[in-house]
């Protein structure tokens, strides 16, 4: 979404990097980010498995939770560009970002309360943009730390938030709409607290490692090609032994027959459809041996593992990519340059539902649709409409509170 330096205001945004030396990786992640939206769009749209079988479609093998930790990660190197990159400021300029900060992110929950009012009582898709506001704000506390420490505040994250959804989950108070507004900020505080936190389908517990790592990435030497192609490796194989330990444990290790017996009304098709699919809300708490599972949106250990290193290796093929293809990639680049205009605009028209007649159609027209406008508007007028709010606010504030630390009058400096 909005979270990345802006070409007009480099000074300002890039901590000080020179934005001629670093396009290729600024190309790479706003490409990253344009195929996250298509990933989006396709788990949207089209349907998640094939009726006469109940196996599952190609788009859901491709996109379906990956998607989703995508933007997370690239909101962490997003943060870590725009709070110094390699030299995390500190001091007053680092309360000045922290203030533009929190601004970005209460205008994006904002965006995502709002369109929560138009979504149907069983809509056609989760919002993640209060989620995604919450976590540019438990963000805070981690950007003055180095990459390595980041790292391990990650893997705390990966290894400790899905024991908690396990524990704690019943024992919270369950929220009335995947999709809150701002009445359920009012009326039902509490509850939408733990649906952000922990129960919801993007729960911070879990997602913050996504986060944390992406602004591990982003105080790294992201242009060195030795960190490119180590990068990729890495992804590759935290992702393939994520798949590999779930499969070991389930049917190796006799772990699917303890979960089959866990439940006494659980079928083996209700067994084999989580498997693949995820359970509709949280996963059962009966055993802790449902943490073996890898699929969508389980919020499990190896299912976060999986798409964290499904999200490494493909930011990394992108940075690999652009280091000779940046230009072929101008169409990714350009939606991904104003994810908040176009998924936002997605959300409105999913919300219609006009799209359950004919997926496939919707699916190519919004993908057309949103490629041509975001190239045209590129050229027309560079950052998307709701991108140039968010950014103008965020940035307002973030000059506001460095001139009102200076003992010298306004700071020329940034």
């Amino acid at each position: 979404m909005d979270d990345h330096p802006t070409r007009d205001r480099a000074a300002e945004t890039t901590g000080g990097f020179d934005p001629r030396r670093s396009a290729g990786r600024l190309v790479a992640v706003d490409a990253a980010r344009g195929l996250a939206l298509v990933g989006l769009t396709a788990v949207h749209f089209l349907p998640d498995s094939y009726p006469e079988n109940d196996r599952p479609t190609l788009s859901w093998l491709l996109f379906a939770g990956d998607s989703a930790a995508l933007f997370a990660l690239l909101a962490g190197v997003g943060l870590a560009f725009s709070t110094g990159g390699r030299r995390p400021r500190k001091g007053r300029d680092l309360t000045a970002d922290r203030a533009g900060i929190v601004v970005r992110a209460l205008l994006i929950m904002a965006v995502g309360l709002t369109i929560g009012y138009l979504m149907p009582e069983v809509p056609p898709a989760v919002n993640i943009l209060v989620h995604y506001g919450l976590f540019f704000l438990l963000a805070l506390p981690f950007l003055a730390l180095r990459a390595r420490t980041l790292l391990l505040c990650a893997g705390a994250f990966l290894l400790a938030g899905p024991l908690l959804i396990h524990w704690l989950g019943d024992m919270v108070p369950e929220h009335t709409s995947a999709n809150p507004t701002f009445a359920h900020v009012v009326t039902e505080p509490v509850a939408l607290f733990w649906q952000l936190t922990l129960t919801g389908t993007y729960p911070a517990v879990t997602y913050m490692a996504y986060v944390l790592a992406g602004l591990a990435l982003g105080r790294l030497n992201l242009k060195s090609l030795r960190l490119q192609t180590r990068l990729l490796a890495a992804g590759l194989g935290l992702a393939a032994l994520a798949k590999l330990v779930s499969w070991v444990l389930l049917y190796g290790l006799d772990g699917y027959n303890v979960l089959l017996y866990s439940i006494v009304t659980l079928t083996r098709a209700d067994l084999d459809h989580i498997i693949v699919f995820g359970a509709y809300g949280p996963l059962p708490t009966t055993t802790l041996w449902w943490q073996v599972l890898s699929a969508p949106h389980t919020n499990t250990t190896l299912s976060v593992a999986w798409s964290l290193g499904v999200s490494l290796a493909v930011l990394a093929a992108f940075l690999l990519a652009a280091r000779e293809f940046g230009k072929w990639l101008l169409p990714l680049t350009a939606m991904g340059a104003m994810t908040l205009t176009l998924y936002s605009g997605q959300l409105v028209l999913l919300s219609t539902e006009v799209h359950y007649g004919s997926p496939l159609l919707w699916f190519v027209a919004c993908l057309v649709v949103s490629a041509l406008v975001a190239l045209a508007w590129r050229h027309a007028f560079g950052r998307g409409p709701l991108e140039r709010v968010v950014s103008m606010a965020a940035h307002a504030t973030t000059r506001a509170v460095a001139d009102r630390g200076s003992p010298r009058g306004p700071d020329t400096s940034r």
